[in-house]
Parts: C-alpha cells; structure tokens; sequence
C-alpha cells in the first residue's frame, strides 16, 4: 500500500492543509481501516474500487466523491476492492469559506458530493482525468490558485484556530475569548458553523493530536507525554485517547502502517 502527501504550495496553506494520496497497487485484499479525529475536513475522491463506511454502526457503501466534516470519535472503513484514492485536506475553516458550507451539519459524516456541489463536483470530474498523483495535485494547484483567501485581517474563528493550533490545544478558553474580544456565545456559534465544532471540543482534537507529534519525535515514557500534552493526569490522558481511538495509549498500534497513523504523524 502507498500513502503519500504533499504540503501545497506557500499562497495555498492557507485554505489546503495537504493533498495526500493512497493506492493499493492493484491489491484487492479485502483490509478493515480505522479512523480518527485529526480536525480538519476533507475531499475524497476515489479513482478505484469505492469503500464501504461504519460510522452508525452498520456498513454503508461511500460514493465516488466525498466531503468529510469533522468526526468527534474514531470509525471504520474497509474497501470493497482495489483502492486508489486522492484526498484534499483543507484547513479547518477553508471548506466554510470557499463553498458556503454550514460546517455544524457535516459532523461525524462523509457526504456523497454530486452536481448539486457545483464547483466541487467539477474539480472531482477534471481529477479523475489526471494520469498520476503528481498530475493531479498540479490541477488542485492551479484550480485553487485564484481562490486563496485574500484577506488582510482574520476573524475571530480563523483568530482562535490559529491559537488553538500553535499551543497544541493548551489554552484557556476565558483567555481567548478576552483577546479576541467576542463572548463565549458568540465564538461557539461562529465556531460551529465554521468548523463544526465548539472552541472546547476542537482544542481537545488538537490536544490529542499533538501525542502523536511527541511519539514521532521519539518523547517517553507516558507520563512525560501525559504532561507535555497538557492532560492533568494519566487517567485523564487514558480516557481521551480512548475516547478518539477506542483503545488505550499501550495498547494502540503507533508502529503499524494504516490511514489513521498516516493522517495524524504528521510531516
């Protein structure tokens, strides 16, 4: 299986986060993936066999085109045959700001996108054109290129994502509301529509991501990660990953190659 991605360039950070890539190299073994919350929304595209998914609990066949909004904890998918997919992970606000997207109605969901997604659903068509990996994320760099968000002064939401990300989801909410001067109300309501997701929740998606940041950098033992990730306690720690992965931090596989080790160590 190839897992591949690429960081998009400089003027496209700020609405693409990565363009990754994923090929079972004419494998058609029948594999169960699991996924976890990482915070950001993608567009999938499926130029192979499509996959099936269980978020309900009850498998359910995905379309060949997909926009998936922010999850809250882990699922499953499996292939229904050779897989060969192409996924634009865009940053957390970017899907809202550049389709008018209500992000509050895609939670723990991956929607099929058909005509009636307009712009999206063409760019899904054009890609299924591209030869490779490479051809393809040149056309989401040139599609994308008169899109950049050309704006000078960021609003509270993209303001407080901003902070959220670069203290790895460490804090204090009062705070934030104070330097951005808007009320807890009102940055929740934004924040939902924007990203899906209340200030509180997304910061602990990013808090539990950032474990993963500290076990590729080769950080040990738990208790110093415990801390370091902000988690009062072990039990606390513990219990939140268990919550996104449905497994303990011992027992969770951080050396296997899959989707959800692929998405969350990030480059």
């Amino acid at each position: 299986m190839i897992y591949d991605q690429i960081v998009p360039s400089t003027p496209l950070e700020k609405i693409i986060k990565s363009v990754w890539w994923i090929d079972s190299e004419g494998d058609a073994a029948i594999e169960t993936q699991k996924i976890v919350p990482d915070g950001y929304p993608e567009f999938i595209i499926h130029f192979g066999d499509t996959f099936e998914i269980n978020i309900s609990g009850r498998w359910e066949t995905q379309a060949k085109f997909l926009l998936a909004g922010q999850i809250r904890k882990h699922f499953h998918l499996r292939n229904t045959g050779i897989a060969k997919m192409l996924g634009i992970k865009f940053q957390p606000t970017a899907a809202y700001a550049l389709f008018g997207l209500d992000m509050s109605e895609l939670i723990d969901d991956v929607i099929a996108v058909d005509k009636s997604y307009g712009r999206l659903f063409e760019l899904a068509d054009e890609l299924l054109k591209c030869a490779d990996f490479e051809a393809c994320n040149s056309h989401i760099e040139n599609w994308f290129d008169n899109r950049v968000i050309q704006s000078s002064e960021l609003g509270p939401v993209d303001k407080a994502v901003q902070e959220l990300i670069a203290t790895n989801g460490n804090v204090r909410l009062n705070q934030l509301y104070e330097e951005l001067g808007v009320s807890e109300r009102t940055l929740e309501r934004q924040f939902k529509k924007a990203i899906g997701l209340s200030p509180k929740f997304y910061s602990r998606i990013i808090r539990f991501t950032y474990i993963f940041d500290q076990i590729k950098r080769g950080k040990e033992p738990w208790l110093d990660i415990t801390y370091d990730s902000g988690y009062y306690d072990q039990a606390h720690f513990i219990k939140n990953f268990k919550e996104f992965t449905g497994e303990s931090p011992s027992a969770y596989g951080f050396e296997e190659k899959n989707m959800a080790n692929f998405f969350l160590f990030k480059e």
